[in-house]
Order: C-alpha cells, then structure tokens, then sequence
C-alpha cells in the first residue's frame, strides 16, 4: 500500500510538472501568433531603442502592402497566405473613407468592405497588421480617399483644421475606429501599430492639423504604437510628437539613413513604402522596376537592420470609376490596373520578384516558410457578341434627373443622390444655340468631353483643348456637352480644385451659354439594374455612339479568373453581371481588364459595355494580361 501511494504521488507530480511545461508553451505561443481570439497582451510594438520590440523581445517588422478594396473578397486569404509564404510577418492596408461613407451619413463596411473580417482574415493566417487608416490615403485612388461631397463646401480646405472638414472626419471615425479598437494587439488582435493620416510632409498645410488626428485616434482608444510616413523632403513637417517616423523610397541612399538617425535617434528605422514598382496613366508606357535592382535594395534594407513594408506586395485592381490622377503641369488620370509591377500580380500569380523576395525573407526567419500556394488557372472564354444595343441618348430616361440650371453646375453640387451630389462617371449637359462658331471651354471642363450638336458628334474638350468650332446651322439646335470624371487628383496641393463636370461658364463667341437641362450618368448599380430592363435592339451594323452594348458571356464549369480584351473599340466601361469592371482606352498603355472568376457563374454571365465613340461587336475573354509596352522606372 506504502509503495501504492508513493508511485501514485509520482504519477500526480509528473502529471502537475506536465500541464505546467504544457501551459508554458501555449502562453509564449499565444505571445508570437496573431490572433483572432481576445487573449489580454500588455506591451505591444515598442520603438524606444533602435530596434523594435514586441511583448519585450526584438521584433523585425517584415511587411506588405495588400489593400481589401482592390482584392475581390474571394481572394483576401489566397493572397495574404501568399504573402506568408512569401516570408512576410505584416499586412498594411490603408482604408478608403470614399467607400465606406459614399454620402454623408450613410456607412458601408460590409461585404466587400468588411474591414473587420479581412484584418481577421490576417489573424488567421498569421499575420500581424499595420492600419493605416486614413483620413487622407492617397494610393493613386480618386481623391486620395477622400469622399467627393466634402467639396460641396464652396470653402472647403481639406485635410486642414477648417471646421467643416474636421466635423466630417470626426463622425467617420466615430463609426470606423470602435470597429479597430478591439482588433488591437492588446485587446487580442492583430493590429500593432497605426499610421496617423498619410505624407503629410508632402502638404503640410495646417500646422495643427497632425496634433488634432493623432488626437481623434487616441481619444477613441487607440492605445498601440503610431507612426507617420513621408518621403525625405516631407519627412520633418508630416511628423507629429509621440508617433514614429518612417521613410517612403525606392531607392536606398546614404542620407536617407542618416537623416532617419538625425531626426530619430536611437529609434528603430523603417522603411513604411518601399516602392517595388509603380503606377501607369493613360497614354503612357506600363512601368516596370528590374527584380534585381528591386532585390538588391531590399537586401541593402534589411543588412542595415532596418523594418520594410512593401508597397505593393500585391497591387490588385482600381475597379470601377476608382483611379486617381497626377497634376504636374498636366493632367493625367491613372489607369484601372494596379498591378504596380508588384510580386504578386494583379491576378494574385507569382512573379520573379516574388521568388526573390522569398528567398531573401527565409533568411530571417529560424523555422522553413509555409509551401507556396498553388496558383488559379486562368480562362480563355470564347469571344462573346455584343448583339444588342441601346443609345446613350435613349437611356437617359434611367438616369436620375434630369435638372435645369440657369449656368452649369459642377458634378459634386447636382441634386442627386440625397443631395451628396455626383461623385463618379459622367454628367451630360444641354442647351440650346442658334448660331455656330466658336465653342471656348475656359478650362472649366473636368476632365474630359465629347460635344455633340443636335446628337452628331462635332469634337472633345479637354485639359489644354479649350476651343472647339461649331458649325453653322439653320434655326434653333440642341448643343450636347458629355463630360467624364477621368479621376479626381490624389496627391498634392491641388486637391481642394477637385471638383468634376463643367466646373463654370463655357463660351460660344464669347457669350456664356445658359439654361443648361443636365442628366447625371453615374452609373451606379441601380441605373445599370434599369439599363438591365430596357427595351434593347439588335445591335446595327452602324450604331449609335456613344452608346450601350449588351452581350453574353457564357462559362462552362466552375469559373475561373480571365480578362477582357476589346480590340476595335475606343474608350468606355464595362459591365459584368452589374459589376463595374472599369475603363478601357485603346490608347493604352493597359489592353486587357481582370476579371475575377468569384464575379462570374457557371452558364449564362451579363456583359454591358459602354462605348463612347467607336464600337466592334466582338469582346474577347483571354487568359493573359496585357498591360502595355513596358518601361523602366526612372
């Protein structure tokens, strides 16, 4: 019995030593994992020494820029596994105020942009996550993320402290940061750091303006690490007391280091975007960044112990009307891919850069990365017919509207959308004139349009295209001013001019044209669902343009990613199954738009296009992109 108990005491002392080593290493793996569950953490990313730590020990930060709003949802955990495999530790992501209040008032942040879901998405899959929450992104996207109704304030001063801008910015974050608070690295999320607003340097408009941000974050609860982000020039001014500040650079050099140690002693460096690519305008050339050059910098980053994020690690798509624009002297509206030359492609495959980038990241982490996901095969559909037709001018009757105005009136001030005004697409003006001559735009046409006399085409306005000649004509005629938002600018002074349509008087021989009967052509999905409904013809041999063109993709099976291609057609958008896919221009540099395989179904798939000048029947479903004649990044 004696030795009974003494063997029974052992078995419970091993048993009690075994839970205690089990507990043990569940608690310092709950340390090093990104979690979805609420586990209490007390110190989170810490920069008060010159490298980083997270929970006490030294932490390396290597991250990639993937963004939820340019990724069909379908995909987020394809491509942040990707980025695992890749050897990244991080997903940044900025989030675009523009979509997630597309009015005043009214907020979306589900489906596509369930922001809650995709950062715990990233938890998921192990990855931890720098927000950068905005309220300005820039990101080559419309606006820089900021929502078009803000200009409907005649005073407006964006991203200063003027009231009526702070007002808006204090009741989105009202809705958008209790959505973060929880997903904090010390309430058991994922989320270890924040950026406070986005290169503000580069700005610098209202010296108040940083401070006031950083305290609606704070005062919010936002309690993890805060960083800012600017490129050199802009690097003192866009700081703010309390956040770190990191460096934005596709080229390393010697006084990026210093000035990052000058500024920050005794800080951890970082490189917040490391650009591995770059972005494309219409009526350029496709810009690519060598995978060696790319290699080596970031080789050169990491030897100089310093923390990257990738911008991008995988660009994806400006759908829809999203794109942004460059202001330099010019105009020039972005195109709709943003693959950025980036590892990942635009459709989520692996590129050189990828490979590279894998191998360099092995090198910092002691266990083997995770297997390579396996990548979608691509479809080639068969070419669809575009053998319906209806007329621009016939589907003006779906639009909402149409509204009279003694002068123009400015797309973001029409009376549309619950008085939010129109954000995006096209706005048509109409007048009467009972004489020809000359047509002067006074450069008051954002960004881009096509004039018609009685319905027959006669010339475009444009950027530095301000005159046009009418011709002459017997009576009283109909003078048609179609105007395309091309992209509001996002990055630079100029953002408060952002303003779309005919943005003051137009001219004929001098004298202002008035009593203007104006349609908005957003666009959006319930004009496309009334578009759906319409009394369709069979496409002419001639038709009318601009005009919208109805065909049918039919898919065979399980649907599968591909990308449409329209030779012999000139500019317009396209519609597949009521998603607006974006716009093509045969100017290039892009010859092919992505279409997901999740936004198509097995058997009979919706193809509207609408074409403004120059129309074929035939549209082609390929399974390789084609994003133009290349160039190397200067």
């Amino acid at each position: 019995m004696v030795i009974l108990s003494v063997r029974n005491g052992h078995r419970k002392r091993l048993v009690a030593l075994g839970l205690i080593f089990l507990g043990i290493v569940v608690y310092y793996y709950l340390r090093k994992q990104p979690a979805g569950m609420n586990i209490s953490r007390n110190v989170g990313l810490k920069a008060d020494s010159p490298e980083f730590t997270l929970e006490g020990e030294a932490f390396r930060i290597l991250g990639g820029s993937v963004h939820y709003f340019r990724v069909p949802r379908a995909y987020w955990k394809d491509r942040m596994l990707k980025m695992k495999a890749g050897g990244l530790n991080t997903l940044t992501t900025y989030v675009p105020w523009n979509l997630h209040e597309p009015e005043r008032g009214v907020f979306n942040f589900k489906d596509q942009l369930d922001l809650e879901a995709y950062i715990n998405q990233a938890a998921e899959v192990g990855l931890w996550v720098i927000l950068r929450p905005g309220p300005y992104i820039c990101s080559e996207w419309d606006l820089g993320g900021l929502p078009s109704w803000l200009l409907r304030d005649k005073d407006m001063r964006l991203r200063t402290t003027y009231e009526g801008f702070t007002e808006a910015v204090d009741a989105y974050f009202d809705k958008l940061i209790p959505i973060v608070v929880p997903l904090q690295f010390k309430k058991g999320g994922p989320i270890i750091a924040l950026q406070v607003e986005n290169e503000y340097g580069s700005y610098a408009m209202d010296k108040e303006y940083m401070p006031y941000i950083k305290e609606a974050l704070l005062s919010r609860g936002i309690d993890e690490l805060l960083m800012t982000s600017d490129n050199k020039e802009g690097f003192k001014q866009g700081g703010v007391n309390g956040a770190l500040g990191t460096i934005n650079l596709q080229k390393l050099k010697h006084q990026h280091i210093k000035h990052l140690a000058t500024a920050q002693p005794h800080k951890p460096k970082m490189v917040m975007e490391y650009w591995t690519g770059w972005f494309d305008s219409w009526g350029d050339l496709h810009h690519i960044f060598p995978p060696e050059d790319m290699a080596n910098v970031v080789t050169e980053i990491l030897r100089k112990d310093m923390s990257i994020n990738l911008y991008m690690f995988h660009g994806g798509t400006n759908f829809g009307f999203m794109n942004g624009a460059l202001e330099f002297n010019i105009y020039k509206a972005d195109v709709i891919s943003y693959d950025y030359d980036a590892p990942l492609s635009e459709a989520g495959d692996y590129t050189v850069k990828y490979l590279l980038l894998r191998d360099i990241f092995s090198r910092y982490h002691s266990e083997r990365l995770p297997d390579m996901p396996t990548l979608s095969r691509k479809a080639a559909y068969e070419n669809s017919i575009m053998y319906q037709h209806v007329s621009m001018w016939e589907a003006l009757q779906y639009t909402e509207g149409p509204f009279k105005s003694e002068s123009p009136v400015n797309m973001e001030n029409l009376p549309v959308n619950n008085d939010n005004g129109q954000s995006y697409g096209y706005t048509l003006y109409e007048t009467q004139i009972n004489r020809g001559g000359v047509l002067h735009s006074q450069n008051n046409v954002r960004d881009r349009a096509l004039v018609f006399v009685d319905q027959q085409f006669i010339g475009i306005l444009k950027y530095k295209t301000v005159e046009l000649a009418v011709p002459d004509g017997k009576g009283v005629r109909k003078l048609s001013v179609l105007v395309e938002n091309c992209g509001r600018v996002n990055y630079g002074k100029v953002l408060d001019q952002q303003r779309k349509g005919l943005v003051g008087d137009i001219l004929l021989n001098n004298i202002p044209l008035k009593d203007f009967t104006i349609y908005s052509l957003d666009m959006k999905p319930g004009f496309i669902d009334r578009l759906s409904g319409a009394h369709w013809k069979v496409a002419p041999d001639a038709p009318t343009v601009p005009g919208f063109f109805q065909g049918r993709l039919f898919v065979d099976g399980y649907p599968r990613d591909t990308f449409v291609k329209l030779p012999g057609w000139s500019k317009g958008v396209v519609f597949i199954n009521g998603q607006n896919l974006g716009r093509y221009w045969s100017i290039g540099p892009q010859q092919t738009l992505y279409l997901p395989g999740p936004w198509l179904h097995s058997g009979i798939n919706q193809i509207i296009i609408f074409e403004e000048q120059e129309a074929e029947k035939k549209v082609l479903f390929v399974d390789t992109p084609d994003l133009g004649m290349t160039v190397d990044i200067q």
